[in-house]
C-alpha cells in the first residue's frame, strides 16, 4: 500500500491484504502459537512462533507504521508494555529522561516506581515551555518524553521545537500520541524519534481491547525495539490485534465526531457558572491553542474542567452524570467522566505531577451532542 494514499484509505487498506487462500477481505485471526517449518530453519513466510511474529499482529503493525508515517510499527499487550519496552531499549542504568509535569499517572508510576529502581533518573519539566525542557537536560539525558495533548491537563507541546532541543542534546524525542491519534497529529513528521500509543483508546475505539504500540523511523532503532519486543514478550495477542485493526478502519470518521462534540461541550462548560476553567486546546484562550492549531488537524475529544466548589463538588459532578459513564480510560465511542485525582492519576499524588483536586476529565464520545450537553447541565446542577 503506497504511503501516497490519504489517511482514510490507509486506515482501511494498509496491512489489510486479502487472504490468499479464500479472498477474505478481513485478515484472519491467526489464533496459533507455532508454525510448521519447511525443513530445519525453513520458515514459511518468516513465522515460527507467535511471540516473535503472528500474521494478524503483522497486519496491525504494518497499518500502524503507515498511519504514523513510520518505518516500522510494533504492537504490544498494553500501552504501558510498549512504554516499558521503549525504556529498556533506549536506556541503561544511570541514564536520565525529561518527563512532562502532567504526564499520565501510569507513565509517572513506571518511571518513579519501576525504572528508578533500575537506576534510571528523571526530571520533571513543563514541556510546553521549550526553555524549561532545555534547562532540565543533563549530560546523561538520553530521552525527552512528551504527551501532547497531555493527560489530564490538555497541555500542548511544540513537537518540532522540542525535537530541535532533543537533537542538540543527542537525545531521543518520544511523543505519546494517544490523545490525538495519528489522524489528528503526526509526530514523526515533526521530528519525533518514537511515537507511543495506548491502542486501547482511540485506535481501538470501542472499549473492548487493551493494547499498545510503538512506531519508529530510524531502521536501527526499529530493529532494537523489535528485538526487545520479542525478548521481553509483552506482545499483542492475535484477537486483540484484530480488534485494534478493526477499530482503526473507522478512526477518521470517529475522530471527526469526537472533535465536533468536544467543541460543543467545551463551549457549554465555558459559559457555566459552576465551572471555574475549561482545559481544551480548541478554545482560543487555551495557552497552547496556536501551537495545537499548527500541528494538529483538529483538537480531539478530550476536555477537562475545574469545578467551582473544589474537590467535593467535582466528585459530585462525576457521581451525578448519567449518560457520561463514570469510568477510567478514554477514546471509546461512549462518553466517560472521571475524577483524575482519585482515579487515573492517584499514583501521582504528592508528586510534582499531582493533579488539581477540583479537576474533572471527560472523554467525549460520539453520541448525539444535545444529549451530552443535557447530561452535563444536570450533573453540574
Amino acid at each position: 500500500m503506497s504511503d501516497q494514499h490519504s489517511f482514510e484509505t490507509l486506515a482501511i487498506h494498509a496491512g489489510n491484504t486479502a487472504d490468499p487462500l479464500t479472498g477474505a477481505v478481513v485478515p484472519p485471526i491467526y489464533q496459533v502459537s507455532t508454525y510448521k517449518q519447511d525443513g530445519v530453519g525453513g520458515l514459511r513466510g518468516g513465522y515460527e512462533y507467535s511471540r516473535s511474529a503472528n500474521p494478524t499482529r503483522t497486519a496491525l503493525e504494518e497499518n500502524l507504521a503507515a498511519l504514523e508515517g513510520g518505518r516500522r510499527g510494533l504492537a504490544f499487550a498494553s500501552g504501558l508494555a510498549a512504554e516499558d519496552c521503549l525504556l529498556r531499549t533506549l536506556l541503561t542504568p544511570g541514564d536520565h529522561v525529561v518527563i512532562p509535569n502532567d504526564a499520565y499517572g501510569g507513565t509517572f508510576r513506571l518511571f518513579a516506581k519501576v525504572a528508578a529502581r533500575w537506576g534510571v533518573e528523571f526530571s520533571v519539566a513543563d514541556t510546553s515551555d521549550v526553555g524549561a525542557v532545555r534547562a532540565a537536560i543533563t549530560p546523561r539525558t538520553k530521552a525527552i518524553w512528551v504527551e501532547t495533548p497531555s493527560n489530564p491537563l490538555l497541555g500542548i507541546t511544540d513537537i518540532a521545537a522540542v525535537a530541535d532541543v532533543a537533537r542538540q542534546a543527542g537525545a531521543r524525542l518520544v511523543v505519546d500520541n494517544t490523545f490525538a491519534s495519528p489522524y489528528l497529529q503526526q509526530p514523526l513528521a515533526l521530528g519525533a524519534d518514537v511515537v507511543v500509543h495506548s491502542t486501547t483508546k482511540y485506535m481501538g475505539g470501542h472499549s473492548d481491547v487493551v493494547g499498545g504500540a510503538l512506531i519508529a523511523n530510524d531502521p536501527t532503532l526499529a530493529e532494537e525495539l523489535a528485538y526487545h519486543q520479542n525478548a521481553m514478550g509483552a506482545v499483542a495477542g492475535p484477537f486483540d490485534a484484530w480488534l485494534v485493526l478493526r477499530g482503526i478502519k473507522t478512526l477518521a470518521v470517529r475522530m471527526d465526531r469526537h472533535d465536533e462534540n468536544a467543541t460543543k461541550v467545551a463551549d457549554l462548560l465555558t459559559r457555566h457558572p459552576k465551572v471555574d476553567s475549561v482545559l481544551y486546546p480548541g478554545l482560543p484562550e487555551h495557552p497552547g491553542h496556536e501551537i495545537a492549531a499548527k500541528q494538529m488537524k483538529a483538537f480531539g475529544g478530550m476536555v477537562s474542567f475545574r469545578v467551582a466548589g473544589g474537590e467535593a463538588a467535582a466528585v459530585e459532578v462525576c457521581n451525578r452524570a448519567k449518560l457520561f459513564t463514570l469510568g477510567e480510560s478514554l477514546g471509546g465511542v461512549e462518553s466517560l467522566i472521571e475524577h483524575p485525582g482519585r482515579m487515573t492519576h492517584a499514583s501521582a499524588a504528592g508528586s510534582p505531577l499531582e493533579v488539581p483536586a477540583d479537576l474533572v476529565r471527560l472523554s467525549v464520545g460520539i453520541e448525539n451532542a444535545d444529549d451530552l450537553l443535557a447530561d452535563l447541565t444536570q450533573a453540574l446542577g
